[in-house]
């Protein structure tokens, strides 16, 4: 019985030792603008997530204009997938910049499984 309890008590301290050591911060370089990738964005995109859905259905960019574009979670834990971009924002990655190099039409799900319409997340970002 006491060996138990103290397996318990033991998992119980490193699941609060763990949730301690994560970073709130989602942004990079001090709030100057410029990213860990070194270019400083010229627009903000921020999608907001909701359950199984996000709050648009098409989201639209400029060829060439580097954006910074954020995640907000405003209902359930979700995240973003956009391949053709190389985009992937979660929980502990809320925000990146990216600079759109060819036009065209690509795909955004959700890429945290969220529940019984996950698969149905989904969105298009349009790169003009």
């Amino acid at each position: 019985m006491k060996k138990t309890l103290a397996v318990v008590l033991s998992c119980v301290l490193l699941l609060v030792l763990a949730a301690c050591g994560q970073s709130k911060s989602g942004d990079s370089a001090s709030g100057s603008g410029v990213t860990e990738t070194g270019v400083a964005p010229s627009e903000e995109l921020v999608i907001k997530a909701t359950n199984y859905a996000f709050d648009q259905k098409e989201y639209h960019l400029k060829k060439g204009v580097p954006v910074k574009i954020t995640l907000e979670n405003d209902e359930g834990n979700h995240g973003v997938l956009i391949p053709g971009l190389e985009l992937q924002l979660d929980g502990k990655n809320k925000s990146a910049v990216v600079t759109p190099e060819k036009a065209g039409t690509f795909e955004m799900a959700c890429s945290v499984f969220c529940g019984a319409g996950h698969s149905g997340m989904i969105a298009k970002v349009i790169v003009e």
